[in-house]
């Protein structure tokens, strides 16, 4: 079976034939590069109308077939621009319907993936999605490409291209930056903002373009710029691989061109023992092959779709497609033998202090980051986790002693709490005991909520049970905050987490975590505060036809 994929998400229009072993046959493409501004959607359109003939043409002379050897058409069904892609849509329609052959619209997202494992071999990987329109880390567990972490506003690409344009340096912005970064190491403040396995980059782009506007030099806010979104990025995917133990890790999406991020990411990778793919660059941005090769993966197991099903969705998240082709890989990361645990952020070994069993929690320098990021995050982090694990005692939550701490070091020595990690408590558990367990930690959530407490990174990664005791470790991402929006987003992050690696009754665990959060004076304008931010743009689905 041959497929005709049509790839029409933004500013680049993409054809591509793939063949139902997963040959490439053909890949064509061509971007709309603006005079100025950004991209509007209506010229995205009309360059996809303009540019589609040409590309179908081109694609079917490289595969050397004529119409009439399509066996299937695909289109990219969204996330993106509405007349983008309904243009898309409409000639991938006028397609099938003049070849009658089947038709199948397909999530842009998990194309690019799908394309990724095909290309590399990889079989079961994080992946760290960025592009202009899409900053994601993605992992497979139960039946669906989960979404471990977002950005929270705008994409790390569209920062790019929005510093970009405003500096005049044109479009796209990410090689330009990428080239003016490259002839500065000076490094400027500017804000780092992560949360849990999520980030934002919006704050961060104002920051940089008031450095330009008070005077830095355009190379050093450059290199200032891309260091501070592209650590953020690779922490975030860092921590999804501690959480998930996944043994790969794969990067895609246009963003991925830039040396500097690839050689991050590779970094981080060998650090945590993984390995590390990334597509051919061809392959990395936006491209029909991927849309192609996702129709023969559906296809192939029994997706079926008529005309009146072939409706676009500009927010079609990842997290909505069922991918009945994956399988969890059965082996997990392995660490070695001198290390008790390894997390995002720190290593674990066990030792003796003062006659008493300790856990040294140790910040190491992460290669991945340049050295003034690294020794600002590593210091404050240190000093800020040894002060929450005190407060939260004082506010009755469980949480180990500090013996304890050199901030040169960046090192916390605790006490040695037994316990089972939630996460694999609850992985062997009945669903009325998770639910205990849950409704336990809703209520130590909203003691520390009370004391103003967030603690930044919930996760079960992050709590021990022992016996009916919640035990709260890692405070890395907390800070003191009485503010609404901060509370919901510490729930949320929690949510998301559920969502990752126990999704199948993620519902029901949290649903028992408000029920133990209600003790909490504010908990209607929290929970109220958690709907809203997922009902913000990147959290809501909207259908169009």
């Amino acid at each position: 079976m041959i497929c005709l994929g049509l790839e029409g998400t933004a500013e680049k229009t993409g054809v591509g034939i793939v063949d139902d072993e997963g040959k490439i046959l053909a890949s064509k493409g061509k971007q709309l590069i603006p005079d100025s501004g950004g991209i509007h959607p209506r010229e995205a359109a009309d360059h996809h109308a303009a540019s589609l003939p040409q590309l179908i043409s081109e694609a079917l002379e490289e595969a050397q077939l004529d119409l009439n050897g399509i066996d299937l058409v695909a289109f990219s069904k969204g996330p993106g621009l509405g007349p983008a892609l309904r243009t898309v849509a409409t000639a991938a329609r006028t397609l099938a319907l003049r070849l009658d052959v089947p038709i199948l619209g397909v999530n842009h997202c998990v194309g690019h993936v799908e394309i990724g494992r095909l290309t590399t071999g990889c079989k079961d990987p994080v992946t760290l999605y960025v592009s202009g329109g899409n900053s994601q880390v993605i992992a497979f567990d139960s039946g669906l490409y989960q979404v471990f972490g977002e950005t929270l506003d705008i994409a790390a690409g569209n920062m790019l291209d929005q510093f970009s344009r405003q500096t005049d340096l044109g479009h796209p912005g990410g090689p330009r930056v990428e080239e003016l970064a490259n002839k500065s190491s000076n490094y400027i403040n500017l804000p780092y903002t992560v949360k849990g396995m999520d980030l934002a980059f919006s704050g961060l782009l104002t920051a940089a373009l008031r450095k330009y506007e008070g005077g830095e030099s355009l190379e050093d806010v450059c290199f200032s710029l891309q260091e501070t979104a592209f650590a953020m990025l690779v922490e975030v995917t860092e921590r999804a691989l501690a959480h998930s133990r996944k043994k790969e890790i794969l990067l895609v999406g246009g963003v991925a061109a830039n040396q500097r991020l690839r050689e991050m990411v590779s970094v981080m990778t060998r650090e945590h023992y993984a390995q590390f793919f990334i597509p051919p660059m061809e392959y990395c941005g936006d491209n029909g092959a991927m849309i192609a090769w996702m129709g023969q993966l559906m296809h192939k197991n029994g997706a079926r779709q008529d005309l009146n099903n072939t409706n676009i969705i500009q927010r079609y998240r990842t997290d909505q497609v069922p991918v009945p082709w994956m399988k969890k890989a059965s082996e997990l990361l392995e660490l070695p033998q001198e290390l008790a645990a390894k997390g995002a952020e720190a290593n674990l070994y066990q030792d003796l202090y003062l006659d008493h069993a300790v856990m040294v929690k140790k910040r190491i320098p992460k290669s991945y980051r340049i050295k003034e990021i690294d020794n600002i995050l590593r210091k404050t982090r240190t000093k800020g986790e040894s002060k929450l694990l005190n407060e939260a005692k004082r506010c009755g939550v469980v949480t180990p002693l500090v013996y304890d701490i050199n901030i040169k070091e960046s090192t916390i020595t605790m006490e040695k709490m037994d316990g089972n990690l939630v996460k694999d408590v609850i992985d062997d558990s009945k669903l009325d005991e998770i639910t205990t367990i849950c409704n336990k930690i809703g209520e130590s959530i909203a003691r520390l909520h009370h004391c103003g407490i967030i603690h930044g990174d919930l996760t079960t990664s992050n709590l021990l049970l022992n016996g009916d005791k919640i035990i709260f470790i890692d405070f890395g991402l907390g800070k003191i905050s009485q503010l609404t929006e901060d509370k919901g987003v510490d729930l949320l992050v929690f949510k998301k987490a559920l969502s990752g690696i126990h999704h199948e009754i993620s519902g029901e665990c949290f649903a028992a975590i408000l029920e133990g959060y209600q003790d909490a004076e504010d908990y209607q304008l929290v929970v109220d505060k958690v709907r809203e931010i997922e009902g913000r743009g990147r959290y809501t689905v909207i259908e169009s036809s």
